[in-house]
Order: C-alpha cells, then sequence, then structure tokens
C-alpha cells in the first residue's frame, strides 16, 4: 500500500465524514473497512436540522428522490401527547444504506481513497501513514490497540429496527415511550416507514414490544415489512482520552451517547471537522479539547431522558406539565438542538 497522511480504519458515516474533512483540510487521505458499501446499521434513520448543515458543509447531498422531510418531533407517553416544529430548518428521514451512498460518493468526489473488503488488522501488511483514525465503532479495536479502553458502559441498551410498507400519518417524528422501551416511528418515504425499539432487554423485539403501544399497532397492522429485523447496542459512554501519539478516535469508537437523543450521527459529523482542524494545526491535544464540548449537549440530554425513562413518576408528571404548557418543550428541542460549541 502506498503511504498516506491520514489513515481511516472503519467505513461507515464517521469515517467518511473524517475522511472528506481531512481532503478539505488537503490531505492525501486512505480509508479501509472490511465491508462493502453500502453498510447498513440499525438507527432511527432521523437527520436532525443541525445533522443536515453539517453534512452539506462537507459537501454530501441528499436530495428528494433519497429521503422524507418531516418537521418536528412528537412525544406519546402517560395518556398525552407533546410536539414540536424544529425552530430552524426542517429533519429528513433517511434510510441509512442511502445515506452511506451519498457519503461515499461524496468521499469519492473530494479524493478519499477508498479501500473496500479491507479489513484491518495488526498482523495485515504495512502502510504508512502520519495519522491513524480509529472509526471503528461501539467495539472499536483501534481503541483497544491504542490503549485507549475504558471500563464497560454500564447502561447499555439494545435497538432493533425495521421498515414498513405504510405511508407515513405524520409529518413528525414519533417517539413513542412505553414501560422500559421506546419505539421511534420516522417517515422516511412516501410509502415507508421507520421504526426502531430501543430497551434495556436484550430479548425484547419490535411485535412484543407494539402490544404496549396500541394505536401504533393498530397503524402498523397488516403493513407488509420492508426489510428483517436489525439489532444494534447503545449506551452512554466518555473515554478519559481520544487520542493517544498519532492515533485518535472518532464516531462510537471515541464515546458514544444513547440512541434516544437521535444526535449520534450529527456528533460524529461535528467531531470530523473538529479532527479535521486539530490535525491542520498538528495538535491532536486540540480535538480533545473540542470532542469533550461537542458531547456536553447531547451528553446532557440523553441523561434527562434516560431518567424520565427509568422513573415512571417523574416522566407522567413531566409529559403532563409539557403538553399544558408547550413551549417547556419547545424550549428543551430548541436547546437539544442548539449550534455546537468547537471552541
Amino acid at each position: 500500500m502506498q503511504p498516506t497522511d491520514i489513515f481511516i480504519i472503519g467505513g461507515g458515516p464517521a469515517g467518511l465524514a473524517a475522511a472528506i474533512a481531512a481532503r478539505r483540510k488537503g490531505f492525501d487521505v486512505t480509508l479501509a473497512d472490511g465491508a462493502r458499501p453500502p453498510i447498513d446499521k440499525a438507527c432511527g434513520e432521523g437527520l436532525m436540522p443541525d445533522g443536515l448543515a453539517v453534512l452539506r458543509s462537507l459537501g454530501v447531498a441528499l436530495d428528494a428522490a433519497d429521503a422524507q422531510p418531516f418537521g418536528g418531533i412528537r412525544f406519546v407517553g402517560c395518556g398525552v401527547s407533546v410536539e414540536s416544529a424544529f425552530p430552524n430548518g426542517y429533519a429528513l428521514g433517511v434510510r441509512r444504506t442511502v445515506l452511506h451512498s451519498r457519503m461515499v460518493e461524496a468521499a469519492a468526489a473530494a479524493g478519499v481513497r477508498m479501500l473496500w473488503g479491507t479489513p484491518v488488522s495488526m498482523a495485515d501488511q504495512t502502510i504508512r501513514a502520519r495519522w491513524i483514525v480509529g472509526a471503528d465503532g461501539f467495539h472499536s479495536r483501534v481503541r483497544r490497540w491504542a490503549g485507549l479502553a475504558a471500563k464497560p458502559p454500564v447502561d447499555q441498551r439494545f435497538g432493533f429496527r425495521i421498515h414498513y410498507r405504510v405511508a407515513p400519518w405524520s409529518d413528525y417524528m414519533e417517539l413513542h415511550w412505553g414501560a422500559g422501551c421506546q419505539i421511534y416511528v420516522t417517515p422516511i418515504g412516501a410509502q415507508e416507514v421507520c421504526a426502531a425499539l430501543i430497551s434495556r432487554d436484550r430479548r425484547l423485539r419490535l411485535d412484543e414490544a407494539l402490544a404496549q403501544f396500541p394505536q401504533l399497532a393498530a397503524r402498523l397492522a397488516g403493513a407488509p415489512r420492508a426489510t428483517t429485523e436489525r439489532g444494534a447496542v447503545t449506551a452512554n459512554r466518555s473515554l478519559p482520552r481520544v487520542y493517544r501519539g498519532n492515533v485518535a478516535l472518532i464516531g462510537d469508537a471515541s464515546g458514544s451517547v444513547d440512541a434516544i437523543t437521535g444526535e449520534g450521527l450529527c456528533l460524529s459529523f461535528h467531531q470530523a471537522i473538529a479532527l479535521a482542524d486539530s490535525l491542520a494545526s498538528g495538535d491532536l491535544a486540540r480535538y480533545q479539547a473540542a470532542h469533550r464540548r461537542l458531547a456536553r449537549r447531547p451528553t446532557l440530554m440523553s441523561r434527562l431522558m434516560l431518567t424520565m425513562d427509568r422513573r415512571t413518576w417523574l416522566r407522567t408528571p413531566a409529559f403532563r406539565a409539557m403538553a399544558f404548557e408547550p413551549r417547556i418543550f419547545q424550549g428543551l428541542l430548541s436547546f437539544h438542538l442548539c449550534a455546537p460549541n468547537y471552541s
């Protein structure tokens, strides 16, 4: 393999965003992944307005044929429904495979060298690189190789996703709250929705969980499944450090926020820009500081939402208060989507 400035291990959205951002700084970038595109992963498949903005800044274009716009968020639970439109712009529901394909196209246009079907291990052939970026996900091997591994997360949860062929009944993304679980419903096409379950029970699946949500179950009853059920792990996890020497971590490899926030992708895109800035300065300590600042708001929101998940006695009055005074929910959504702090 020819030498490169930056060698990125992991070709998911975080790795591709890092590659594109680094190319825009003039670096020679090589990316490797054992899978071949498009790479799929279970997620809620909603890109919030702030995530779309940073994607556009990276040159990733999503058009009407790729995705379904939606205008806000709705919480359903505790006998009430509360909703708010986004304060600025709109969000997109987009299949993970479509997003990955568009990011691969943008990386190719930017001049990233991509090695698909190329798993990376400590025993493989040698490649010379000035910097190494680990973007290989929740169970990162690069994190372990670099000696940056942290204790296992204590609040690990499990997500499962299915696509249904049914027309969206709302132009909002819905989050249905039940006993120990949530179900996201995201419109991703004119005749398709994504339903994603998150809970602490690794055995709980969507069909069983829907028994808690009769109104939602009735909407999905008889709707053909467009995909089989796919699972993933999610958790709040922070690392003491996200770099060592010339190795840096990004995305879920560098820590994560619970999927209940819907901010995992957006967070990794902002990390990519911060990482590229730090690499251009030759100082990864700047990335460490920016990484901490970027994680504060989504981590705070995930802890708040997980507290409501665990404590029904708190969730019920909170939902009723938001239903009585919609400005409370509007304020929380505005805070959730506020511009990140890089410095």
